[in-house]
């Protein structure tokens, strides 16, 4: 099963901004979609935001549209989110994921990497 990794998290301060991005090393995706979720201490994983790999079309968690945007880069295989106006809230361990599912629930995602950590200071 392709690892999936996990890069640029960090701290910054509320009201900055972000940019993780997601990457199969030695590999392509072949996903039909790619997504994000978050886990914030004592919390479940949540959906961030998802993109279909072939036509580009996006869906976010309402808590995080107009200020996340997620993206992906065919040509160099990743996936990325840009993160602005950062809340305290959004505080959390950030994963990537992946689904060949057209028809896709949050729970059809896997592929889990390590997560990186996303901590913003108020």
């Amino acid at each position: 099963q392709v690892q999936l990794v996990e890069s640029g998290g960090g701290l910054v301060q509320a009201g900055g901004s972000l940019r993780l991005s997601c990457a199969a090393p030695g590999r392509t995706f072949s996903s039909y979609a790619m997504a994000w979720f978050r886990q914030a201490p004592g919390k479940e994983r949540e959906f961030v935001a998802a993109i279909t790999w072939g036509d580009g079309s996006t869906n976010y968690a309402d808590s995080v549209k107009g200020r996340f945007t997620i993206s992906r880069d065919i040509a160099k295989n990743t996936m990325s989110l840009q993160m602005n106006s950062l809340k305290p809230e959004d505080t959390a361990v950030y994963y990537c994921a992946r689904t060949y599912r057209s028809n896709w629930r949050p729970q059809d995602f896997g592929s889990w990497g390590q997560g990186t950590q996303v901590t913003v200071s108020s």
